[in-house]
């Protein structure tokens, strides 16, 4: 069985450590734990993971947060994935900070990520994974929350809470979205 695992950010070191790039530390995570690398492919960074018997295809997408849904959309059809394989990982600024909830189907909820993934494969039928950011920002600060970095309080437990999400990542592939929703979902 083949998985696609979308972690959604933006490229480039000065998102490295943003509460929008949380994907891609999901990502960052799941690659360092089987001992591999992302190389830049077509509209992603990219790279392969074995799990229990499964085939997970990891990608970071190149094109910016708001173009997401071109790599996703190239990919699943390069690598013949159906979207009921097909998980996203994101930032949510409804859910409190640290909070992990998988949905199987949603509202973009005004994230520009989702809204691109939607427009580019025809729907919002696909997993979701949503990690909560919080919403500590005044009134239309919102841009400029999602794009600085983790406090220092944050930064104390966001290890602990990348790893539980890569953990419902792979249980994702492994047991499906349902029981993962049930054994994890906070």
């Amino acid at each position: 069985m083949k998985y696609l695992i979308v972690g959604l950010g933006n490229i480039g070191p000065e998102y490295e450590l943003t509460r929008h790039n949380i994907g891609f530390l999901v990502l960052d995570k799941l690659a360092d734990d089987k001992g591999t690398t992302f190389e830049h492919l077509k509209l992603a960074n990219k790279t392969e993971i074995k799990h229990k018997g499964r085939t997970i295809h990891l990608i970071k997408p190149t094109t910016y947060m708001n173009l997401s849904g071109k790599a996703v959309n190239y990919w699943m059809q390069e690598l013949k994935i159906p979207k009921e394989n097909v998980l996203v990982i994101l930032d949510d600024l409804a859910l409190p900070y640290g909070n992990l909830r998988m949905r199987l189907k949603g509202s973009n909820a005004g994230h520009n990520g989702l809204k691109s993934i939607d427009d580019s494969t025809g729907g919002n039928n696909y997993a979701r994974l949503k990690f909560g950011i919080g919403d500590n920002f005044h009134k239309g600060q919102q841009a400029d929350y999602v794009l600085s970095n983790f406090s220092k309080d944050e930064m104390i437990d966001l290890p602990l809470k990348i790893d539980k999400a890569a953990d419902m990542a792979l249980s994702f592939c492994t047991i499906g979205a349902q029981k993962t929703m049930n054994e994890f979902n906070d």
